[in-house]
């Protein structure tokens, strides 16, 4: 048999265009019919069958290195193999110079058995050495496998043409950072991640693990990436990274991370997955404003709140990533209300540089239009109404009318979604021009009394109900008679049932305040001694005033 290539092998450039999902191994070759007819086994390398076949080279040259570019499954009768050990061992060597996937010997014409010295040699340099006890077309060899190898590489141009596709429909439907990197995940079937030039991990978007079990320790293991110009496997984790910039000016990096399943590697179709997510990556910077660290907060503030996180040790990952400290300590949930019915992004970037400038850890974003949430870390022996006094008049300062709402301070980070929902009660029962609290300049749940209770519930269809059966049929006779019962009632209700206060109060004389307080128990069919149904009768008086509070 001599050297010859049925077809010409594909050129080293085209390897890294374009790869199948798994490549065709040593080992997949040698399942092959065509192969498997001549009963082959496995003498050295038996560690190294996943090596990829690039191509087959039958040869009967004494040097056929010179003719290889690395990964090929050569084939041989094993007719010219130099008789003495140092020829034997040159041979292999420029094999394994050049990278060959393996070296099959038929053991039929020349050889019965592997001589010792080639043996020795495949077992100092790792090439698998493979021989066949039966003759095999070496030629049927050649088309089954190139054929193999052709139609996969059509495939995954095919894929590579699916990739370029996809990513280019997100650029053109305008597609923000996370719908990158959600897409990125789904194509390459990897977790990826986004992070700034901190080290801060601002999109996580899972692939096969949890967000705890790709972010936990996220900085630590970042900065012992090192950085890199080019898409390349870096670092301890084996990450594939490439930079995010733009005309020189870099933004952060986005790092492809290994799968957990034993032998899993990178190919050149997840290169191509990662090159394009930073591609669209620059495109979605530019043409959204907002930039890439506020909206990671605002999700990571709006995952805690409605605590949509797979579990707490998630969401502690996350928020760590993010820069917050999370070890010993404690946390307080901050809501300002504008009230100004604009978005809030001139305060929220004002509330987040305050923080900064007072070195106090928080996260800080929008919730929803006119609302924006903080999340305070302070130390243990961190007083927080200090800081949130400083908040809040900063938050007045840029729209008086806001409302600074505080819930109460947790120690563990998946309890602060209970802090917000407590922050958010006292908004709700904050109405327009509620007067501060002395001495400062915030709202806390103990501030919530009956009016403010009433008031947050003043849209509960019972408390409606409730207000109307109590005082409807006075508030009737009032509007036919154009008389003012209800005044009356207030003042007496007002001086806990004193008549001669609530006629000082009305400015009526003490038999007119009789006779209405007569009036108004017929038509309420009440009994204004009792200090139950006063009561009934005042919280009705007290509902309608939030009710018509506009």
């Amino acid at each position: 048999m001599n050297d010859n290539h049925p077809t010409s092998p594909p050129a080293p450039g085209d390897q890294t265009t374009a790869a199948p999902g798994p490549a065709l191994t040593v080992a997949d070759a040698l399942v092959l019919p065509v192969l498997a007819a001549g009963r082959p086994q496995v003498v050295t390398g038996a560690t190294h069958l996943d090596r990829p076949v690039r191509w087959v080279h039958i040869t009967e040259l004494t040097d056929p290195a010179s003719f290889l570019k690395g990964g090929e499954l050569v084939l041989t009768t094993g007719m010219p193999m130099p008789d003495d050990a140092a020829g034997v061992r040159r041979y292999v060597d420029e094999l394994a110079n050049v990278e060959a996937a393996a070296l099959v010997i038929e053991l039929v014409r020349r050889y019965h058995r592997p001589p010792e010295a080639l043996l020795h040699a495949c077992q100092a340099r790792g090439l698998p050495l493979i021989t066949l006890a039966k003759d095999v077309n070496f030629l049927e060899v050649t088309q089954v496998v190139h054929a193999l190898i052709l139609g996969n590489q059509a495939e995954a141009m095919r894929r590579t043409q699916r990739i370029h596709e996809a990513f280019t429909a997100l650029t053109l439907r305008g597609a923000g950072p996370e719908d990158v990197m959600r897409a990125a995940a789904e194509m390459s079937g990897r977790t990826v991640v986004l992070e700034n030039l901190v080290h801060q991990a601002l999109i996580c978007e899972p692939s096969g693990s949890t967000v705890e079990e790709a972010l936990t320790d996220w900085e630590q293991r970042s900065r012992a990436t090192p950085p890199g110009d080019h898409t390349d496997i870096r670092g301890p984790d084996g990450w594939l990274a490439t930079p995010v910039e733009y005309q020189g000016e870099r933004w952060g990096r986005v790092a492809m991370l290994p799968a957990e399943t034993e032998g899993a590697t990178f190919g050149p179709e997840h290169t191509t997955v990662l090159e394009r997510t930073a591609m669209a990556l620059t495109v979605a910077r530019l043409i959204h404003p907002t930039p890439w660290e506020r909206t990671a907060h605002r999700n990571a503030l709006r995952d805690l709140v409605e605590q949509r996180h797979h579990s707490p040790d998630d969401a502690l990952a996350r928020c760590t990533a993010l820069g917050l400290p999370t070890e010993e300590s404690r946390f307080v949930a901050i809501l300002v209300d504008l009230r100004t019915g604009a978005e809030g992004a001139e305060p929220e970037i004002r509330l987040a540089q305050e923080l900064r400038t007072a070195g106090i850890p928080a996260l800080v974003g929008e919730l929803t239009a006119d609302r924006i949430g903080v999340l305070l870390a302070l130390r243990p022996s961190q007083p927080w109404r200090p800081v949130v006094e400083r908040l809040s008049r900063t938050a007045l300062a840029l729209a008086p009318q806001a409302v600074v709402s505080v819930g109460s301070e947790v120690t563990d980070l998946p309890d602060t979604a209970r802090s917000f929902r407590e922050a958010a009660r006292v908004t709700e029962a904050t109405p327009p021009g509620q007067p501060l609290p002395p001495n400062r300049s915030f709202h806390e749940l103990p501030d919530i009394g009956l009016r403010r209770l009433l008031y947050a519930l003043r849209e509960d269809t019972r408390v409606q109900d409730y207000t109307e059966r109590q005082l409807g049929r006075l508030i009737d006779h009032d509007t036919r008679h154009g008389t003012d019962l209800l005044t009356t009632l207030r003042h007496y209700l007002d001086a806990a049932g004193n008549k001669t206060t609530a006629a000082r109060r009305g400015s009526l004389s003490r038999e007119t305040m009789y006779q209405r307080l007569r009036t108004i128990e017929r038509l309420l069919d009440r009994d204004l001694e009792s200090g139950e149904e006063r009561t009934e009768l005042h919280v009705a008086l007290t509902a309608l005033d939030a009710l018509r509070v506009p």
